[in-house]
């Protein structure tokens, strides 16, 4: 089995993709703009070969390292990124070089743009926040005019929550529609709620092999605009009242063979002639893994190996993983730079000492969302959640 993995070096935790895969005997081919010297030793062993392009935004450039992995190796089974960012390039590729497993340029739409997700999520039986494509500012008052304010814009292709935004009211309506660039972008009901996932390895027949939720009491929105710390934690299972929903969503976008990061609201309140308080709501699918350190939360909450799961499902379609150890929740707690806080860096380090899963400082380019340092703890209760959260985040008055 020939695998090429595009961008193996970011982010970071994806050298374990790629080990475990050569571990079940899968010639992995990597493709990335980084020079090869300066890949970690752990990478460089897992892969079979590495092509060194310019720049992965050029697909001319990467048209031709995979023909060149085509020519060398022969017919290629998977190309995956596991990376939103790249989904659309490694759709094209995989259409261009027939390469069986994942989405190719027909399917690709659904699972990039968010309003077409709607309509999957109806045909799921899943119910989600109403929301129109807006390119007038007429439209966009209609539209608020029909379902209330606050609303919430955003790309109809984004990553993350880059260029989100809380509009509270007409002005800030007007403000935004003067101000937006020239990307398509969707407004949508504002929902009050916590975000939660059903994530999944999911296998060629749609079933997964591996699922577990995390849960976000802070949304990445508000993380990126006010640079609030981030905080979320992986549960020890899927979500039960979830779990189905997550399953529908899965059927009806047709997933098969890969990994899924499925995103809902849990309602914190009754949305009349929506959904009732504690009611899930699709929000939006991702088809990849959950970002930052999510897998190895997930590893940490399960005592699993994701990565060999993952592998397992490339390579065999099933797996014979099963946990090594308890199951706990684990939480990410982050802080920044700019802030103070009322307990030192030591003193986190003495008191969670024996829970304390990592403690790493993130890339500049990771900070803004997920904080300059980041601490993951093991904890068996939420009420040991709280308390973690608390000791980690809590800011001095004088910040």
């Amino acid at each position: 089995m020939k695998f090429v993995y595009i961008s193996p070096e970011f982010p970071k935790s994806n050298w374990q993709f790629c080990d475990r895969l050569k571990c079940n005997g899968v010639t992995v081919l990597g493709i990335g703009q980084e020079r090869y010297e300066n890949l970690d030793q752990t990478l460089r062993e897992a892969l079979t070969e590495y092509y060194k392009v310019n720049n992965l935004e050029d697909y001319d450039e990467m048209l031709r390292a995979v023909a060149f992995f085509t020519f060398k190796y022969g017919k290629l089974d998977f190309l995956e990124s596991n990376n939103e960012y790249w989904l659309e390039k490694d759709a094209r590729l995989r259409t261009d070089f027939n390469i069986p497993h994942g989405f190719h340029v027909s399917n690709i739409e659904p699972v990039k743009s968010k309003s077409l997700m709607k309509e999957y999520f109806a045909k799921a039986g899943v119910p989600c926040a109403r929301g129109e494509v807006v390119t007038t500012l007429e439209n966009a008052l209609a539209f608020a005019n029909k379902v209330g304010y606050p609303l919430v814009v955003k790309p109809d292709k984004g990553v993350g929550a880059a260029k989100t935004y809380k509009l509270s009211g007409p002005p800030d309506v007007e403000k935004w529609f003067q101000q937006k660039d020239g990307d398509t972008y969707l407004l949508e009901e504002y929902l009050d709620g916590e975000v939660v996932t059903y994530d999944a390895i999911i296998n060629s027949r749609g079933e997964p092999i591996f699922d577990i939720s995390l849960e976000c009491p802070v949304s990445i929105m508000t993380m990126v605009n006010d640079g609030v710390d981030c905080v979320f934690y992986s549960c020890p299972e899927p979500i039960p009242e979830l779990k189905p929903l997550g399953l529908k969503v899965v059927e009806a976008f047709g997933i098969k063979s890969r990994f899924v990061h499925l995103e809902f609201f849990r309602l914190n309140r009754d949305h009349p002639g929506l959904a009732p308080k504690g009611a899930y709501l699709a929000l939006e699918v991702n088809m990849r893994p959950a970002g930052g350190f999510s897998p190895d939360m997930y590893n940490y909450a399960r005592s699993e190996d994701v990565f060999q799961i993952w592998a397992d499902m490339v390579a065999f379609d099933k797996t014979a993983s099963v946990p090594q150890g308890p199951s706990n929740y684990c939480i990410s707690a982050s802080r920044h730079d700019e802030y103070r806080y009322v307990r030192t860096h030591q003193e986190i380090m003495d008191t969670y000492r024996d829970r304390l899963a990592l403690c790493t400082r993130m890339p500049d380019v990771e900070a803004r969302v997920m904080g300059n340092t980041v601490y993951l703890a093991k904890v068996a209760t939420k009420e040991e959640i709280d308390e973690f959260v608390a000791f980690v985040t809590q800011q001095s008055p004088a910040t």
